[in-house]
């Protein structure tokens, strides 16, 4: 069927526009994916009726139709994520950052983590899993609740209703205590209520200034950045310090880099810990 499928084409100024209009907007440089662009959303345009791009980016910049937005941001930064993604962030964090978060908020016994761009929710979830091994029965002491944003609503309906199917390397004892087996057809797992009340999901654009009610001790920010020129990247990773707390720590994917940056020292590899006072680069 795919071999019949022919990609509707897009003029050089209309990309432009399209680039242009993505990056302003949501710090996505797409300016090397133009058979991406086509290829994900010739499909998706013919069966609203378009016959070529024109016509639907025209709708599109004067509308701004959240609708045609979503359809744009879905396709574009569709990201592939799945359970324990990177497992050594989630043994550090276990092993080095939970036992200094648990001694450095003794007294509030309240957390602040951020899964920026969770995508379909399974880096949050992991997370609290985590949390939950850890703490153990002390859990009830303490709010570990992590805050999971994406700028993609498909992405956050996936993640709120929390079915996946049975996650790779997920240790038998955790499919067990932490999912429950859907009785649909046998193939799939929902996330257990103890561990999806303990995400709360926002929408948000990383674009944004960072407004949360409070500072974050964690940041896991990873296969974001990777969409993003290097200006943005920057300007992101200086509005994360500022939304830290001191010595706070930043997780990025293994396929990323902050750069040559002031503000953080790497501590592990993709894992950074906030400077406390920024030196010059």
């Amino acid at each position: 069927m795919d071999m019949m499928f022919h990609s509707l084409s897009i003029t050089d100024a209309d990309f432009r526009r399209l680039v242009e209009f993505i990056q302003k907007h949501y710090g996505i440089d797409l300016s090397n994916k133009r058979q991406l662009i086509t290829s994900r959303l010739s499909q998706s345009l013919k069966s609203r009726g378009y016959t070529d791009f024109k016509s639907f980016l025209e709708h599109l910049f004067t509308k701004q139709d959240p609708q045609d937005l979503e359809l744009v941001l879905n396709k574009l930064t569709t990201n592939y994520t799945y359970f324990l993604r990177e497992k050594e962030h989630f043994t550090f964090f276990q092993d080095t950052v939970l036992p200094e978060l648990e001694q450095r908020h003794s007294r509030d016994k309240t957390l602040s983590i951020w899964s920026a761009g969770c995508s379909s929710g399974e880096e949050p979830y992991t997370l609290s899993m985590y949390l939950k091994e850890y703490f153990g029965t002390r859990s009830g002491q303490w709010d570990t609740r992590v805050l999971a944003t994406d700028i993609s609503q498909q992405a956050l309906a996936k993640a709120k209703a929390a079915v996946y199917q049975p996650p790779a390397d997920m240790p038998t004892a955790w499919l067990h205590r932490y999912f429950t087996h859907s009785p649909r057809d046998g193939t799939e797992y929902t996330v257990a209520p103890a561990i999806r009340n303990n995400v709360i999901f926002r929408t948000f654009n990383l674009m944004d200034p960072i407004r949360f009610r409070l500072k974050f001790d964690v940041i896991f920010c990873r296969n974001v950045m990777i969409y993003f020129d290097t200006s943005t990247r920057d300007a992101l990773v200086r509005r994360f310090y500022d939304a830290m707390n001191p010595n706070a720590y930043l997780f990025i994917s293994h396929s990323e880099s902050l750069g040559q940056t002031p503000l953080f020292q790497m501590v592990s590899p993709a894992v950074y810990r906030k400077k406390s006072s920024p030196t010059r680069s």
